[in-house]
């Protein structure tokens, strides 16, 4: 497993929810390339509460949206924008069972669009939800021009 990086923060301004390390109120994910997986493990804070100690549905689907366009970044080799999110919730998340973990892989593409699968396990490796995620994908070049797209590249520096 190779931990990916996150070539976003060191850009000016960048603040994502999902990954990056300087904004504070965000989720600040962490990444790993498995074979044809991403994988990300997030430890729910209690700031992240739906009900009592249990991780918001919303916040789930944000971690599953966020997973996914990491596997744009790395597997389609390229940027793009969410089209659509399709999240089936199987089990409660625990605020205070540990940490998740989420594992993504690309499922299909075509020239426009890529399918990704994800799921989410609890700390017991018990399957909690899922998403199917349809990225719209922009070519490298218009990536790089609108989104700031560093290149495949970038992810695998040390």
């Amino acid at each position: 497993m190779k931990k990916l990086n996150n070539p976003f923060d060191q850009m000016p301004a960048y603040h994502c929810f999902g990954c990056s390390e300087s904004n504070h109120h965000g989720l600040r994910m962490e990444f790993y390339e498995d074979g044809d997986e991403v994988i990300s493990t997030w430890t729910p804070g209690h700031q992240f509460q739906g009900y009592f100690n249990i991780l918001h549905g919303g916040i789930q689907s944000t971690l599953m949206d966020e997973i996914a366009s990491w596997v744009v970044f790395v597997k389609a080799k390229t940027g793009g924008v969410t089209s659509r999110l399709s999240t089936r919730f199987r089990k409660p998340v625990y605020l205070d069972e540990g940490p998740v973990k989420l594992r993504a892989r690309l499922k299909a593409t075509n020239s426009r669009t890529a399918t990704i699968e994800v799921k989410l396990y609890n700390s017991r490796e018990v399957l909690c939800s899922e998403s199917e995620v349809e990225y719209f994908m922009l070519s490298p070049e218009k990536a790089s021009e609108s989104m700031r797209y560093p290149g495949v590249e970038a992810f695998y520096e040390s």
